[in-house]
Order: C-alpha cells, then sequence, then structure tokens
C-alpha cells in the first residue's frame, strides 16, 4: 500500500502529495538539471541560476521575492547537485499557495538582470574561496574530479573563478532551455491537505506553462585507474581521502553497498573506521566513509583528517578494515545486528521531513515510482553475508580506488 499519491499536469510536471496531519508543510520543486549538464566552459552555471532565481522576476524584485514567504515565517532555500536543482520551502500550512505562486514565478519568469547578475558572480567568487579556505570540504570536489578525470561529473558544482567571471544571460536562456524539461520536473508537498484541493492550486499555478519536452544527452564517464595524488597545502593537518567509483542508483547492490558503507564509517560512532582510527588508536578526530550514487554510476569515499605523522599509520588502518570486508565474511549475528542498525537511522532519519520529501521526489523522477518504508527495509533485510563479500571485493578492490592526500607545506 502506498502512502502518497501522484498527479501528472498535461505539460509533464509530477505533483507528489505524502500526507501528514503537521500544522508545518514542506514542499519541494526538484528538477532534473545539475552540473553535470554544463557545456565545457560554462562549469558553474547551474548552480549560478540557482542563485539568480532569488533576484528578479517579470512581477517581483529581489526584495518582493525574498518577503513573499518570509513574511509569513516561512523558510526558503535551494541548492544544485550534479544531477538536480532543488528549491524548497517550510511553512505553516495555510501558505502553501504562496509557496506554489512563488516556485512558478521564480523558476519560470525570473528575467536574470544584468546588474543583479554582476553582484551574485561576486557573492559566488567568494564563496569558491571560501571553500578554498576548508581543506575538509575542498578534498572531496578535487577528489571527484581525479575520479572522473575529463568527464562533467568531476567538475565543482560551483565552477571556477575564470568560469564563473564569464556566464553570460544567454549562458543562461541556453541551459534552461537545453535542460529543465517539464516531463523531469517534480512538485512535492508532505501536509495537511486534500489532495483534489492541491491538485486545483497546483493546476491553477503550474498547468498552464508550456511543455519542454528537451531531451539531454548525458555520457556515462568511461573507466578509471588507481593512484596516489599528493597535494601541498597551507594547512595545518593532513587531510585524505580514500576512494573509487559505485553501483549506480538503480543497481541490484545499491542497498548491500549502503550497508556496508554504513558498517564502516556510517552515522553514529560505533562504525568500524570510528572504533578502530579514533577510539582505539586516537588518531583521527574526524573519520567518515560515503556512498553516493547517481543515474548511471556512483561515488564511494573514506575521508579522515589527522596530524601528519599519523597519517601513513591511519591510511594503513583504513586500508585493514576494508581487507577485512573483502577476505572475511560477516557473520550471522554481525549482519543482523548491522541491518538493524541501519533500519533504525532509516526509520529516525524519516523524521526529518524536507529531506524525505525531497528523497521522494527524486526517487519518483530517477525510477517513476517511490518505494514505502517497508519496501526499503525489505531490500535492507534481503541482502546476504555472500553478497557482502562480493560488493567488498569489487567496490573496496585497491586496483580500482584512488587516494589523495592535502599534506602541509
Amino acid at each position: 500500500m502506498t502512502d502518497h499519491q501522484i498527479h501528472t499536469l498535461s505539460n509533464g510536471i509530477r505533483i507528489l502529495f505524502k500526507h501528514s496531519p503537521s500544522p508545518i508543510t514542506h514542499c519541494c520543486f526538484v528538477f532534473n538539471a545539475g552540473s553535470r549538464d554544463e557545456l565545457p566552459g560554462k562549469e558553474g552555471l547551474a548552480h549560478f541560476i540557482e542563485h539568480m532565481l532569488f533576484k528578479e522576476t517579470q512581477r517581483r524584485n529581489t526584495t518582493q521575492i525574498l518577503n513573499r514567504l518570509e513574511l509569513v515565517g516561512a523558510d526558503l532555500n535551494a541548492y544544485t547537485t550534479k544531477e538536480y536543482t532543488c528549491i524548497h520551502a517550510s511553512l505553516l500550512n495555510q501558505h502553501l499557495e504562496r509557496a506554489v505562486d512563488l516556485f512558478e514565478d521564480i523558476i519560470f519568469h525570473s528575467t536574470f538582470p544584468e546588474d543583479e547578475m554582476e553582484k551574485e558572480r561576486g557573492v559566488i567568487l567568494d564563496e569558491i574561496a571560501s571553500y578554498q579556505d576548508q581543506p575538509e570540504e575542498a578534498i572531496q570536489d578535487d577528489f571527484e574530479e581525479y575520479l572522473f578525470k575529463g568527464h562533467p561529473i568531476g567538475n565543482n558544482i560551483l565552477g571556477t573563478t575564470e568560469t564563473v567571471a564569464a556566464i553570460s544571460q544567454q549562458d543562461i536562456h541556453q541551459f534552461i532551455k537545453a535542460t529543465h524539461n517539464t516531463h523531469q520536473m517534480v512538485f512535492a508537498v508532505y501536509g495537511d491537505y486534500k489532495f483534489e484541493k492541491l491538485i486545483k492550486m497546483c493546476e491553477k499555478y503550474l498547468g498552464h506553462l508550456a511543455e519542454n519536452t528537451k531531451q539531454k544527452k548525458r555520457i556515462s564517464p568511461s573507466a578509471v585507474a588507481s593512484g596516489t595524488y599528493v597535494v601541498q597545502k597551507p594547512i595545518a593537518q593532513t587531510h585524505c581521502i580514500i576512494g573509487g567509483r559505485a553501483y549506480p542508483s538503480a543497481h541490484k547492490h545499491k542497498y548491500g553497498l549502503l550497508l556496508l558503507n554504513n558498517i564502516l564509517g556510517g552515522m553514529g560512532m560505533s562504525n568500524r573506521l570510528n572504533l578502530e582510527i579514533r577510539e582505539k588508536h586516537g588518531i583521527a578526530y574526524t573519520i567518515e566513509s560515503n556512498y553516493t550514487s547517481l543515474t548511471d554510476t556512483g561515488i564511494f569515499s573514506i575521508y579522515f583528517g589527522t596530524d601528519a605523522g599519523k597519517a601513513a599509520k591511519a591510511a594503513k588502518l583504513v586500508e585493514r578494515e576494508l581487507k577485512k570486508l573483502r577476505d572475511n565474511r560477516l557473520g550471522e549475528v554481525q549482519l543482523k545486528q548491522a541491518k538493524e542498525k541501519f533500519i533504525g537511522q532509516i526509520a529516525l532519519a524519516e523524521e526529518s521531513r524536507m529531506s524525505l520529501i525531497i528523497s521522494m521526489a527524486k526517487s519518483l523522477m530517477d525510477f517513476g515510482h517511490i518505494d514505502t518504508l517497508e519496501d526499503v527495509f525489505a531490500k535492507v533485510n534481503a541482502v546476504t553475508a555472500d553478497q557482502l563479500l562480493e560488493i567488498s571485493n569489487e567496490i573496496f578492490d585497491n586496483d580500482r580506488m584512488i587516494t589523495l592526500l592535502f599534506e602541509p607545506k
């Protein structure tokens, strides 16, 4: 039994609704256009557009855009990823129509005036500089650049100072026309409404919009070789990322790798990397692993930061933990405990309602359907110890992994 409802407008935009008795509504507008869709030399364009959506429309100036929701105490924000752009808002239920009206206005009627572009260009250049001052953040982007060398997935979402400085109005309009396919847009609402009334509201504000069926040509990344890369920086600590390519979002082993990632370096303090490297050896303050799935590939990585003299030992301890997973099949009790822990964390994550509705919108975009919580639990419980061993030997293979070090000068 589904816990949500879906309606498709005549222009292809899908409306996703999940009921909640709460007085607070969480809503998002997700469209399938991200940094990997940028042409060479136009890096940072998708993120630039996301910023500019809050600047001026045919009906509103910047102040009017920001005040439309903030004057009723709502929270409005947006972000860009490799494959998506998302605008989202949290507000009292009675103000949802304001959000639908505003989303329609900024996404489809922004004017991108030159003077606002120049101001926002400066803001983003400062954002890039700030990001580069945070090695724990910057190393992830540099790692992905090595991992997807020469491919748009490897480009920094923010772009570079050169590409951001060169973005023009024409670039913006061309990108929107080429990537904003209405059949790859989802407006999702998590709140206390009658579905029929919600659809009437969406028909009023979104139903009249012109259909865009433009198809993007996303090229899958080619194979990658292993290697170790060292970059000298004016920093106090050594920062390290070890990782490689992983499974795409529709892969049969996705849930197995999610479970493995959680065992190795996921949420909480009881994961293997934290217990071994931080608690037992007292080496790294922060150590974690991450698995991100994209539509046609994925990224698995382990990050830690430590004193320069301890980095080599930390890396050896990480390799030892990976080798254990490659060589040893999890016992029945270990596997049961790992599943219970992961399922509990998934259930708790449902309490973050904005994250949940955005996740549901992306799932509808990518797969055309949404798994219930029970479906997800069943997929986690179906993972076997033999599958985890197979996944470990494929994903944690040294010959397919890259190591990137930021070392103090």
